[in-house]
């Protein structure tokens, strides 16, 4: 889970999500890279539990496993973000 959040790339996409605090589409995200890479960082992030990835309304909807990560790793997203 750590290597999932060592990349920039990846930890801004997670920074989005917490600063969201909603689902986001996957083609809504400002990462600056190639689809293809956004892709292979999401399924990073996915692997690692830090993120979910559900269909909706034919969209890929990316939301942050927060309850779990609090619950795995207490007070992660809290030094990551701040409050």
């Amino acid at each position: 889970m750590l290597h999932a959040l060592a990349d920039p790339v990846r930890l801004g996409l997670v920074r989005q999500l917490h600063e969201a605090r909603q689902p986001i589409a996957c083609g809504a995200f400002d990462a600056g890279v190639a689809k293809s890479t956004l892709s292979h960082h999401f399924r990073i992030l996915r692997e690692a539990g830090v993120i979910a990835t559900e269909p909706e309304a034919g969209r890929s909807m990316n939301r942050l496993r927060r309850e779990e990560l609090d619950s795995a790793f207490p007070g992660l997203l809290r030094a990551l973000f701040g409050a």
